[in-house]
């Protein structure tokens, strides 16, 4: 066991745990940070993405000795009033049906704002690429990151 500083959606959090264990668990069992999804568990479907410094990242196959003291952002950070402009486009454009993958999506498609403030369809669809819809809802899902592009953009 190795005690772990880390920064999980602006808080500090202390944890003791194996330093393999990967950083889905520790979020989710160990944080009740939930809303981040246990897919595959081999880091290709997506459905674990959160962002690591801004990056996006599977963590399903992160292990926590790997984290480090960076920033940890799961789809918690935007809280529940859905009024980030992701939230809002992703309701505006009923993205969701099962909704299995969305958490993901969206911080996957944070990610790609937060870098490109307006990206053209090829440069969403290659970032979203590694991020799988059982459902096929692509094209909403494209939509929905244009919308939020166009009010605003990602806020951090």
């Amino acid at each position: 066991m190795s005690t772990f500083n880390l920064r999980i959606n602006g808080q500090a959090r202390t944890l003791d745990a194996p330093g393999d264990m990967p950083l889905l668990w520790a979020l989710r069992d160990r944080f009740g940070l939930t809303g981040t999804k246990y897919g595959c568990g081999v880091g290709q479907c997506g459905s674990c993405t959160v962002l690591l410094d801004g990056d996006p990242i599977r963590s399903c196959v992160t292990i926590l000795s790997d984290v480090g003291e960076r920033s940890i952002e799961t789809i918690e950070r935007f809280g529940e009033d859905g009024e980030h402009p992701l939230q809002r486009a992703w309701i505006e454009e009923r993205v969701s049906q099962c909704g299995y993958c969305q958490p993901g999506q969206i911080m996957n498609a944070a990610a790609l704002l937060a870098a490109n403030a307006h990206p053209s369809d090829d440069e969403i669809n290659r970032a979203m690429s590694g991020n799988l819809c059982r459902c096929g809802t692509y094209l909403r899902i494209r939509r929905a990151i244009r919308r939020a592009s166009e009010d605003g953009g990602v806020r951090r």
